[in-house]
């Protein structure tokens, strides 16, 4: 049985979806689910303050709404850090839902003593501890830092590689953080080089948020397989 796992991006900048989809092609492995990616059209440009997080919920419901193929996939990951409309979204939706930041956060707990988050804004930072407190990892953060850049301007390569790379550095280097997550999903192009230069493990939190899924519906998969050899 082919299989579905959806990406749903809730900003609307396309430039994100593509970035994230292009950061997901090694998931798309031979035999598993098929991952989609799109973009909520409906949504702001970026999710940048709690306003934009509050607005999201009935978007992304009205979103699944009209595209019911969607709402029928095998597993929705929410590829944003401020995992906006999260819990209407499990409450709504019948396949399991996965939180993009909440991923990440259980990820880098799993790989590392103290993990280190470099956010987009200042503003964002109080918004992100309460999900950390929330889950019961405070012990576990290092810091949170921001690099000052919208999620539209990161496309803006040299000035905010090299914001992330001095923001890493000092989360590593001052803060003790032996694991870095990247605060927000529009920074997926810049993992593979962050990881390089900091020279510690560097999360994407679509990428956490896609592992966990596929790996999920993997091994459900391989059940259905077992059962049928077994009939």
């Amino acid at each position: 049985m082919d299989r579905t796992l959806f990406v749903i991006n809730p900003n609307s900048t396309q430039a994100v979806t593509d970035h994230i989809s292009l950061a997901l092609e090694s998931y798309r492995v031979s035999g598993g689910p098929r991952i989609v990616c799109e973009t909520l059209r409906s949504g702001p440009p970026g999710i940048e303050s709690q306003a934009h997080v509050d607005g999201i919920s009935e978007k992304l419901i009205a979103y699944f709404s009209e595209h019911p193929e969607h709402a029928k996939s095998d597993a929705v990951v929410l590829a944003c850090f401020s995992d906006p409309g999260f819990y209407a979204m499990r409450e709504t939706l019948s396949c399991p839902v996965y939180g993009s930041a909440e991923c990440a956060y259980l990820t880098a707990a799993s790989m590392g003593a103290r993990f280190g988050v470099i956010s987009i804004l200042s503003r964002a930072i109080a918004r992100h501890k309460r999900q950390v407190r929330l889950l019961g990892l405070e012990h576990k953060l290092a810091e949170d830092l921001a690099i000052e850049i919208g999620v539209v301007d990161l496309a803006q390569e040299d000035i905010t590689f090299k914001r992330m790379k001095e923001v890493g550095t000092t989360l590593v280097k001052e803060h003790g953080a032996n694991v870095v997550i990247m605060g927000c999903a529009g920074m997926a192009r810049y993992r593979d080089r962050l990881e390089d230069v900091l020279k510690v493990p560097v999360i994407d939190p679509t990428q956490a948020a896609v592992g966990i899924a596929l790996g999920n519906l993997l091994a459900r998969q391989s059940g259905a397989v077992k059962q049928k050899l077994a009939a």
